[in-house]
């Protein structure tokens, strides 16, 4: 009997880790199709909603008290989906990867008011979905409503608790969700009872709301890797593809299994305000051989501010603090040396002829971290091209100013073709080049 227990023990921990290994490699798509005339101006559109962006970045690292997170915040939508599937028998949907955001959310059959053309989950149809009342222990974290108190209300002793509701800014929308929970579906993956937002109404314009869902990929309680519980291990990573290569997939790597060997690794810091954001402490940046010079303090990490550089999946283009991107487009305009000059373009304010100046002779640009790391970035992920025109820019910019301009922030487009990543469960961020298209 003894041996016959100890045997059954073994397979059923065999089977936990091999549940655990398996994990899931999800395709990654642009979020925008078909592609604009030529990269540069794509990235220029999609740019121009970065500032939304980063005051939502800058609001949660601002905020102080226990972590929350509303299910849409003023955000704009993320570059990149990968495919889902929600309910039971699975309904497919596209959900915005979101590194930033613990909620995930859908829009939700009935829903008049929802972007045209939006996929809608319908729940009347799911066998495993429910809505949670006000009194669940979820309703707080995502901001919903307060249940009424039997002691102000008797009648509320009697009647059931109603459903845990949002109203929440998106944009120049605002969204109306209910707190949900249904079977997600990832790869060959299913996560019961995942608690998301079931978006119902949608009021203002439309224009900038997705007509996608997201899957909030953050560090809080609400996020992917905190409700999937051990499924994971809190390990998860992806690689964009090229902006230039729009009709190709990148990839979402769930589980520690198949991450890159040779991937190297800084330790992730955590803001006790805003446990979401994925901060790395940046040490400096270098142009070709040259390291900046920088205000002492520019690149320190505060959590009482927000201060320090975070990783975003959203964000479009890297943004630095005023002193930094003062300095590194500073040494890269004296190492390019155009001779005509400098213009500016969109959120680009370094843009030359390279007629005059071959781009390939533009140097390199070099963010260095803790522990070692120097993410050099490829070409492509510091020089933007024009199709159109000889024209090429440095592909960074300031913070705007009209924000909390105190968070760095490393953003897709010079993430793409770079395996990143993000090891929740030992607390590190790690880089590995890797053609991700």
């Amino acid at each position: 009997m003894a041996a016959t227990t100890t045997t059954t023990t073994i397979l059923l921990l065999l089977a936990a880790v091999a549940t655990l290994a398996a994990g899931a490699d999800i395709s990654v798509y642009h979020n925008i199709h078909p592609p604009s005339p030529s990269p540069l101006e794509s990235i220029i559109s999609l740019a121009r909603a970065d500032d939304a962006r980063l005051q939502f970045l800058s609001s949660k690292a601002a905020t102080t008290g226990v972590s929350s997170a509303p299910v849409a915040s003023g955000q704009t939508p993320p570059s990149y989906v990968v495919r889902a599937g929600l309910g039971s028998p699975s309904q497919p949907l596209l959900l915005a990867l979101d590194t930033s955001a613990d909620a995930t959310w859908a829009h939700c059959s009935p829903c008049d008011t929802c972007p045209a053309a939006s996929t809608l989950f319908v729940p009347s149809t799911s066998t495993s979905f429910a809505s949670l009342p006000c009194s669940s222990s979820w309703c707080p974290l995502f901001q919903g409503q307060s249940c009424p108190s039997p002691d102000t209300d008797p009648s509320a002793a009697a009647a059931p608790l109603p459903t845990c509701a949002f109203s929440k800014p998106f944009a120049d929308a605002s969204f109306q969700a209910a707190l949900s929970s249904d079977t997600l579906r990832l790869g060959k993956d299913s996560i019961p009872n995942y608690t998301f937002g079931c978006v119902n109404t949608v009021t203002g314009p439309t224009t900038n709301v997705p007509k996608q869902g997201l899957l909030g990929m953050g560090r809080g309680p609400m996020a992917l890797m905190a409700q999937s519980g051990g499924v994971y291990g809190g390990v998860f990573s992806y690689c964009l593809p090229s902006y230039k290569s729009y009709y190709f997939s990148g990839s979402l790597r769930l589980g520690p299994t198949g991450q890159p060997r040779g991937a190297r690794y800084t330790p992730m810091l955590r803001n006790p305000h805003r446990p979401s954001l994925y901060y790395v402490n940046v040490t400096g940046v270098s142009v070709g051989r040259t390291w900046v010079r920088v205000p002492t303090g520019s690149f320190g990490f505060d959590p009482v501010t927000g201060a320090g550089t975070v990783v975003d999946s959203g964000t479009v283009i890297t943004r630095w603090t005023a002193a930094v991107y003062a300095a590194v487009r500073e040494e890269f305009r004296r190492q390019v040396a155009a001779p005509s000059g400098y213009t500016s373009l969109g959120a680009f304010d370094t843009c030359f002829n390279t007629d005059e100046v071959a781009a390939g002779v533009a140097p390199a640009v070099t963010v260095h971290m803790d522990g070692g790391v120097d993410l050099a970035l490829p070409m492509e992920n510091t020089l933007i091209h024009s199709s159109a025109t000889p024209l090429a820019c440095l592909a960074m910019a300031e913070a705007p100013q009209n924000v909390n301009s105190v968070v760095n922030v490393l953003a897709n487009l010079q993430q793409q073709n770079i395996r990143v990543v993000f090891d929740v469960a030992n607390s590190r961020v790690g880089f590995a080049r890797e053609s991700c298209n």
